[in-house]
């Protein structure tokens, strides 16, 4: 029987955000060749419904697009919707209880996938000469990049060769040739690690890579678990739910099998092919290609009607900012307070390009442990930068808790009138990060090390457990009856009705 429900089943999902409002069936002809990159774009920047695009103009008929699967919501009080779905949560859910939502499956026994004889993704079977890509409706992004890329919004399948460990990692994939793609597979990387494993024995890589997957599934192969944790495990924790999960064609490895499209075969454990460019994460688009891994696909699997989503990577907010940012900030925060430390909120901002992640501090807490400014600097800096989950984020923020740090306007004041530019500043320049981030000098991404920092913006009172100044805002300087009349009054002033929580 078929796993229902947003979480588990890509096509429930769809099918959720078109009856809420939150996608638009596009049955206009649309081309996958830049149109279906540049409605996407404006959707994220206008925080329209999703686009499904159901007529292209190119690939086999039938096949469709769906771009922004987890970009922000207009809709008053539903702003996180969209990635809310993602776990089978309700609209209204706010970025705290997403966040312990994620921390209590973290917590929680991993529930193995279950195997299943058959699913929906093996409805069509593609296999040997039969294998060609392009009959898929894959998109050119961006007008700079340098191809088409398949897999924006999947994740990759491997196993060490022990079988110890299975890893669902998400990493981009580029189209090389009919039977073919080209992707990173950087050594820090889950993906990476595996395929250097086979590599070092002279063998291929066993490997599948899943698109249009049970959406809790996407998430958790986006969030950085610590090596040697399954995914598979952290989805049914999540959801409550085993994962079904049937065998590939050609190889031994299981995939979700309400899946879109699998493709699967090996990555080459020598072969090299030129990647990029492509319009990034951190809002960047730089000239130039890189070698990098062939993934040779020797089967293709999918459903009827298949739906690609797609994320059209690029200045925030998007996918890479509110799925990954949301994954690692939740990572970030058991970090954090499994260490003991003061904190209790932790978020990657999505405006930030998933380039920093702001750490709320409870001062009360604070004050008790005694610590100065540079001790607790430094402890955070031990705990983060020294994980996987620091190794993707370059700067810290710490501030204290009277900070809403899920909004970008409370932060960036807390930014300009609490950090101190000559002794709120920390620099780690042996601390090893990712070397996407645009920032960095040639010598640190050859070191995969260097512009970390954590940026302090707590005041010295604050250490004592105490801030010296009231906040001049709505929330704090009125009566509280007041300020329900005020909001129950607000149309009758003339004012239209507010979007959202007046500040």
């Amino acid at each position: 029987m078929t796993q229902r429900g947003s979480a588990l089943n890509f096509r429930d999902f769809v099918a959720e955000l078109l009856t809420t409002g939150d996608a638009v069936d596009i049955g206009k002809p649309v081309s996958p060749t830049l149109e279906a990159g540049a409605v996407t774009r404006r959707v994220y920047d206008t925080r329209s419904p999703a686009p499904l695009f159901s007529a292209l103009t190119e690939g086999d008929p039938g096949f469709r697009i769906l771009g922004a699967p987890a970009g922000l919501s207009g809709r008053p009080g539903e702003t996180y919707g969209r990635l809310a779905a993602h776990f089978g949560l309700g609209r209204d859910t706010t970025p705290r209880d997403l966040l312990e939502n994620l921390i209590s499956a973290m917590r929680a026994a991993p529930v193995p996938p279950r195997v299943v004889p058959t699913g929906p993704c093996k409805e069509n079977v593609l296999t040997g000469d039969e294998v060609d890509l392009t009959r898929f409706p894959v998109p050119l992004l961006h007008q700079q990049d340098g191809g088409r890329y398949f897999g924006t919004y999947g994740f990759h399948v491997v196993r060490t060769p022990d079988e110890r460990w299975t890893s669902w990692s998400v990493s981009r994939t580029m189209l090389h040739g009919p039977s073919t793609l080209v992707g990173p597979a950087m050594p820090q990387q889950h993906l990476g690690m595996i395929h250097r494993m086979w590599a070092e024995r002279g063998e291929r890589t066993p490997w599948a890579m899943v698109l249009g997957a049970p959406p809790a599934a996407l998430a958790a192969a986006g969030m950085p678990l610590p090596a040697e944790v399954d995914e598979s495990g952290y989805v049914g924790a999540l959801t409550g739910s085993p994962v079904d999960v049937v065998r590939a064609e050609t190889n031994d490895l299981y995939v979700p099998a309400n899946s879109e499209i699998v493709l699967e075969g090996y990555i080459s454990p020598d072969e090299t092919a030129p990647e990029g460019p492509m319009g990034e994460y951190h809002g960047y688009s730089f000239s130039g290609s890189k070698p990098q891994p062939v993934f040779h696909v020797e089967a293709v699997t999918y459903r009827d009607q298949a739906i690609l989503p797609v994320c059209v990577a690029g200045t925030p907010p998007e996918e890479n900012h509110t799925i990954w940012g949301t994954m690692i900030s939740a990572a970030g925060l058991e970090l954090l307070r499994s260490s003991g430390l003061p904190v209790s909120m932790a978020w990657c901002s999505y405006e930030a390009a998933t380039c920093w992640i702001v750490v709320s501090v409870d001062i009360q807490r604070l004050a008790r442990t005694g610590m100065t400014e540079r001790q607790l600097v430094d402890a955070v800096a031990e705990v983060l930068f020294d994980s996987h989950t620091g190794w993707l984020v370059p700067k810290v923020l710490l501030v204290a808790d009277d900070i809403d740090i899920t909004d970008i306007d409370q932060v960036v004041w807390a930014m300009a009138t609490r950090s101190h530019p000559t002794t709120g500043r920390y620099a780690y320049p042996q601390a090893p990060g990712i070397p996407m981030v645009p920032y960095l000098t040639p010598e640190e991404v050859r070191a995969g090390r260097g512009g970390k920092e954590i940026v302090s913006c707590l005041l010295p009172e604050q250490f004592e457990g105490v801030t010296r100044a009231t906040t001049a805002s709505f929330d704090n300087s009125y009566p509280e009856e007041l300020r329900r009349r005020v909001v129950g009054d607000w149309a009758g002033y003339g004012f239209p009705e507010a979007g959202g929580s007046p500040r």
